[in-house]
C-alpha cells in the first residue's frame, strides 16, 4: 500500500495550483521579486548563464548583506565588444537511505566560464558557456545572436538552452526533469524571440534533446510569458518527434509577490509514446516560496509532487525542500539545506532524506 493515498496526492497538486491561481544562473524567483524580466540582467533573453552590466550590479549591491568599498569596479566587460563572466558551485552533500548506511559526498558540482563576443554593438553577438568541471571539458552553449534595438525581436542560431517553464537552478526537480528541459541538457537549432513590454515570447525548432546522436527527428517548442505589476504568468509547449515516437509536453507556471515573500508555481503534463508499455503521460508540479528575511538571506520552501505515470495507482512521490541562502558579500552565496523524498514504501531511495551545504561563487 502506497504512503501517498489519492487524497494526499490530490491535495498536494490542489496546493500547487492554488498557489498559482492566487498569482492569476540567478534563480527565477529573483527576476518576480525585482519585477524584471530575465533579459534585463542576463546576455541570454531567456535567462541563465552570462550576466550583463545590470546583472552584475545586482550581484554586486541588491544581493549581497553587505557591499565592502571597492568592490563595485567589476561589470563584466573587459572591452566594449568582449564580456565574460562565470559560475562555481561546490558542496557537501549527507543522503541517509532507509535500511542503508548514510552516505556523504564532497567536491565541485560545476565551474563554468560564459563569454560573449559583440560583433554590431547590439545587433549581433556569439555567446559561449563552457562546462569545465567537473568532468571533462564541454561546450553547453555556443550561438550566435542577431537582434533589433533593445532586444525586441531577436534570433538564436546553434546550441542553447530551450525556453520552458522556470529555469531553475536546481535540475533534479521534478518539473525540469520530465520535462527534460533544463540547464543540463543544451539543443542544437533555432530560436526566434520577442521581448516587449509586459510580453516575452520564443519560438523554437531544433534537433530535440533526446535525439542527439541519432541523426533523426526534431523538436517545436514555445513560449508565452505577460508580466504584471503583481508577477507573471506563463504557458510553454514542447512537442518532439523521435524515432522511439513523439513527445508531448505542456507546462503553466507563475509567480507573484507578497510583501517579502515571492511565489513560484509550475504544473507540467508529459505524454511520452517511448515506452514499451505504449504512451506514458505523467504529471508535475512545483509550489515555491521565497521569503526575504532581510537582504542577503532568504529563506526557500519548496513542495513538489510527481506522478511518473498516470496508469498506475499508486507511484507517486513528493519532495520538500528547506534551503537557506546567505550572501554575505558581492559573488558570494551559501546555501545550507534539507531535502525529504517521499514515495512508495517497496523503494528506499523514493524515501531518502538529504542535507547539503553548498559555496556559489559567481563572476
Amino acid at each position: 500500500m502506497s504512503k501517498l493515498p489519492d487524497s494526499l496526492f490530490r491535495a498536494l497538486m490542489a496546493l500547487c495550483l492554488m498557489l498559482g491561481l492566487t498569482a492569476v544562473r540567478a534563480e527565477p524567483y529573483l527576476a518576480v521579486q525585482s519585477g524584471l524580466k530575465c533579459v534585463a540582467c542576463h546576455v541570454n533573453p531567456t535567462g541563465g548563464g552570462l550576466r550583463n552590466a545590470l546583472g552584475v550590479a545586482f550581484g554586486q549591491r541588491s544581493l549581497p548583506a553587505n557591499t565592502p568599498d571597492g568592490m563595485e569596479g567589476w561589470n563584466g566587460a573587459l572591452t566594449d565588444y568582449l564580456r565574460l563572466g562565470g559560475d562555481y558551485r561546490a558542496s557537501r552533500k549527507q543522503a541517509s537511505v532507509p535500511g542503508q548506511a548514510s552516505q556523504t559526498e564532497s567536491g565541485v558540482d560545476q565551474f563554468r566560464l560564459y563569454g560573449e563576443l559583440k560583433l554590431l554593438n547590439e545587433h549581433a553577438a556569439l555567446v559561449i558557456d563552457e562546462w569545465l568541471a567537473p568532468g571533462k571539458a564541454q561546450r553547453q552553449e555556443a550561438y550566435l545572436r542577431l537582434a533589433t534595438s533593445g532586444q525586441a525581436w531577436y534570433l538564436k542560431a546553434g546550441q542553447f538552452y530551450l525556453p520552458f517553464g522556470w529555469r531553475l537552478q536546481d535540475s533534479s526537480s521534478f518539473v525540469r526533469s520530465i520535462s527534460g528541459i533544463n540547464m543540463t541538457a543544451p539543443d542544437k537549432g533555432v530560436e526566434l524571440g520577442m521581448e516587449h513590454d509586459q510580453w516575452s515570447a520564443q519560438l523554437s525548432f531544433t534537433r530535440g534533446p533526446g535525439n542527439k546522436g541519432t541523426g533523426q527527428g526534431h523538436q517545436v517548442g514555445a513560449q508565452l510569458i505577460h508580466l504584471q505589476s503583481w508577477g507573471r504568468v506563463g504557458l510553454a509547449l514542447a512537442d518532439t518527434s523521435a524515432a522511439g515516437g513523439k513527445r508531448r509536453a505542456i507546462g503553466a507556471f507563475g509567480g507573484a509577490n507578497y510583501g517579502p515573500v515571492t511565489y513560484l508555481v509550475e504544473v507540467d503534463l508529459v505524454s511520452d509514446d517511448g515506452y514499451p508499455e505504449g504512451r506514458r503521460r505523467m504529471l508535475a508540479a512545483l509550489a515555491e516560496a521565497n521569503w526575504l528575511v532581510q537582504q542577503g538571506h532568504n529563506l526557500k520552501l519548496t513542495l513538489e509532487a510527481l506522478d511518473p505515470d498516470r496508469r498506475v495507482a499508486n507511484d507517486r512521490k513528493v519532495r520538500h525542500s528547506l534551503v537557506y541562502e546567505y550572501a554575505p558579500l558581492p559573488f558570494v552565496q551559501l546555501r545550507a539545506g534539507y531535502r525529504r523524498y517521499d514515495g512508495i514504501p517497496q523503494n528506499a531511495f523514493d524515501n531518502r532524506r538529504q542535507s547539503f551545504l553548498e559555496l556559489h561563487g559567481y563572476f
